[in-house]
């Protein structure tokens, strides 16, 4: 732009907002612009395009602030929602010991079902860890708990058996503001639901047929259930029902049996 068309006329509208004089002025980069000064500062004004690419780009920095922000505040939301106890929190796959053969295969293949979560949920694809109490089960599903949290914005909840069952009887309770539909609606609803403890004690048949509520929802709708148990295979479908069982089996379900010594075995208070 030349600067004999460029108006250097103050206006009554540009005195209005303080102008007091115009010149012309060179920008490296875009050239020739009017410069103006007023009656605030006696420095010259800078060029327009240079100003408005710097408020765009404050703009932008802006929304991705806003957007991290608010994606760091959903992530807390969802790992608090998630319910996993503090002793499993931010629990990690590389954290986990595998010494042995059985160990590695354990850790592989949990590893694979979080980093392959979506694959995995899309066939409704559900995980049985069974074995002695102390061998890592609830560690790993817990990692698989937080990797999907964090890296599939996948909510994910940790429920054990007492707790789960508790939650149900609640919602009979008079002064209940929930009802029972309401409850398995919420226990259906998660991406990924962790289910601890199971045969820990032995169940009564509501016991049972409440867990078989909550897992056939889940199978109906195509969500992915972990099962962790001290039983071994043979004893599962005892506690959850053989049409809980093949539910969980249903669609390549995987199982794995734990089967080493506890880790916490030889510790003393």
């Amino acid at each position: 732009m030349h600067s004999e068309a460029l108006d250097l006329s103050v206006t009554p509208s540009d005195e209005r907002f303080g102008v007091r004089a115009k010149a012309v002025a060179t920008c490296d980069e875009h050239g020739d612009y009017v410069s103006f000064t007023t009656k605030y500062s006696d420095k010259p004004s800078a060029c327009p395009k240079c100003v408005e690419i710097r408020q765009q780009e404050a703009h932008h920095r802006e929304m991705q602030e806003s957007a991290a922000r608010f994606a760091a505040e959903k992530l807390e939301r969802m790992l608090g929602a998630s319910m996993i106890p503090k002793r499993f929190q931010g629990k990690s796959f590389d954290q986990f010991n595998a010494d042995s053969a059985k160990q590695r295969k354990a850790l592989d293949t949990c590893q694979d079902y979080a980093e392959n979560f979506k694959s995995h949920a899309a066939a409704g694809r559900c995980l049985i860890l069974l074995g002695k109490p102390g061998t890592g089960k609830t560690h790993l599903a817990t990692a698989i708990a937080d990797h999907v949290i964090r890296n599939c914005v996948v909510s994910a909840a940790y429920r054990t058996v007492s707790g789960v069952l508790t939650y149900i009887k609640g919602s009979y309770d008079r002064d209940s503001d929930y009802s029972e539909a309401d409850a398995m609606s919420a226990l259906a609803a998660p991406g990924l639901l962790i289910i601890d403890e199971v045969g820990a004690t032995k169940p009564t048949e509501f016991e049972q047929a409440m867990l078989f509520q909550v897992i056939n929802s889940r199978y109906e709708q195509m969500r992915p259930t972990i099962v962790i148990s001290n039983l071994d295979p043979s004893g599962l479908p005892s506690v959850l029902g053989d049409r809980c069982v093949d539910r969980l089996r249903e669609g390549g379900g995987i199982a794995l049996v734990f089967d080493w010594e506890s880790a916490r075995k030889g510790i003393t208070a």
